[in-house]
């Protein structure tokens, strides 16, 4: 009987270096089956950059947020296969992130681990890796590190202020899509950070701290 084909051996198939290949069938794949993430994981770290590089990308269409992916159930896929990947993957993707050159694995990883439950010394240290990401040549990966670095906002509400300046600067500069992204994510921060200084002076009100 002919064994099943693995998951590497998916994601070896490509044109090229950064084509695609059979990443949506690995998808698909992790999606049908989870306990098969960490077949995927593991690629992460392989010697050939084209399989890391389609590994990547697997994994970050396999966490995005199920808002963007209406066909899926949130409960029934990503649910179990984030707490999988919080126990077992959280501190080796942190360290992946840092040691990252290959620009695709750095694009496709910036957005994943701020989708993480991450503690406040974790949002800093990936704040600032991905901080060091705005320094690339690419465009894609400094737009990817801005919507992580927005994204840790949510976990890290104090680091609001710096993040709305670094989006501040880089939506104006860069390619059409970059400035686009950051003003988008601007626009998201300025009113987030507005809201939560309406609750601040709401509920001092409430506690008689503005009594006259």
């Amino acid at each position: 009987m002919r064994r099943p084909e693995t998951i590497r051996a998916k994601l070896v198939q490509g044109r090229n270096r950064i084509s695609s290949g059979r990443t949506a069938e690995v998808v698909s794949l992790v999606r049908a089956n989870p306990k098969k993430a960490n077949q995927l994981l593991e690629c992460l770290w392989d010697e050939d950059s084209a399989v890391a590089m389609r590994a990547a990308d697997a994994l970050e269409k396999l966490t995005r947020p199920c808002s963007a992916r209406p066909d899926i159930t949130p409960d029934v896929v990503l649910v179990p296969l984030m707490q999988m990947l919080q126990r077992t993957w959280k501190d080796p993707l942190l360290g992946l992130l840092a040691e990252a050159t290959e620009n695709k694995l750095r694009w496709c990883l910036a957005p994943v681990l701020p989708r993480f439950s991450l503690t406040v010394s974790e949002c800093r240290r990936v704040a600032e890796i991905l901080i060091s990401y705005l320094d690339d040549k690419s465009s894609i990966v400094k737009t990817c590190a801005l919507q992580g670095l927005a994204d840790l906002t949510r976990q890290d509400d104090s680091m609001l202020p710096e993040v709305i300046d670094l989006l501040s600067i880089h939506s104006r500069s860069g390619t059409p899509a970059m400035c686009a992204r950051g003003r988008m994510l601007l626009k998201r921060l300025e009113a987030l950070r507005a809201r939560k200084f309406s609750e601040v002076i709401s509920g001092s009100a409430r506690s008689g701290k503005f009594r006259c």
